[in-house]
């Protein structure tokens, strides 16, 4: 069994076929309303976390496994082999929003920003409910210099959940706050 594992995870689509994530936007709708009445930082949290289990739950093994792959060589700055294990997972899982956002990801962290945004664009197609892939798309844009646009898709993603960090950019005075209004 390890064997067929290993041989799908190596020649990918040739073996095996990604099922269709699971519809959970069920499940979002009631995180967005748990971090909309979340009573402080620390709750907030926590139902961020929830969130991010959300997205972060694969189709099958192997999606899973390349994704997992992916994030753990992001995490020690292989963004060369990440990117292509996300893009692996992307042809593996077309349908997946969690290979284009987190592929989005290490392309802001390497500064190509054109190609993070049609990640995220992807991203947010396949799954719109994607509160990070919508901050991330704000950072991006912001990067970009389109700081209505950043403004208007953060304010989207803060008011789905008013706990990310992010929210910070959206003060008077901050990159993306209205100048000389309070929101």
């Amino acid at each position: 069994m390890r064997f067929l594992f290993t041989l799908a995870l190596i020649a990918g689509p040739a073996f095996a076929e990604c099922p269709d994530p699971a519809d959970r936007s069920d499940d979002l709708e009631l995180l967005f309303d748990k971090a909309r009445d979340a009573k402080d930082a620390m709750e907030g949290r926590r139902v961020s976390a929830q969130m991010w289990q959300v997205w972060l739950a694969a189709p099958d093994d192997i999606a899973q496994e390349l994704l997992d792959r992916g994030m753990r060589r992001r995490d020690i700055y292989d963004f060369a082999g990440a990117l292509k294990d996300f893009k692996r997972l992307a042809e593996y899982c077309p349908n997946y929003a969690e290979g284009f956002n987190q592929s989005a990801f290490i392309h802001y962290l390497t500064n190509d920003f054109e190609s993070a945004l049609a990640d995220l664009d992807v991203a947010l197609f396949l799954q719109p409910m994607h509160v990070a892939a919508q901050s991330g798309r704000g950072l991006t844009l912001m990067q970009l210099g389109r700081i209505a646009e950043a403004r208007a898709q953060m304010l989207v993603a803060v008011v789905n959940n008013p706990w990310l960090s992010e929210a910070s950019l959206l003060e008077k005075g901050a990159p993306l706050g209205l100048v000389g209004e309070d929101l």
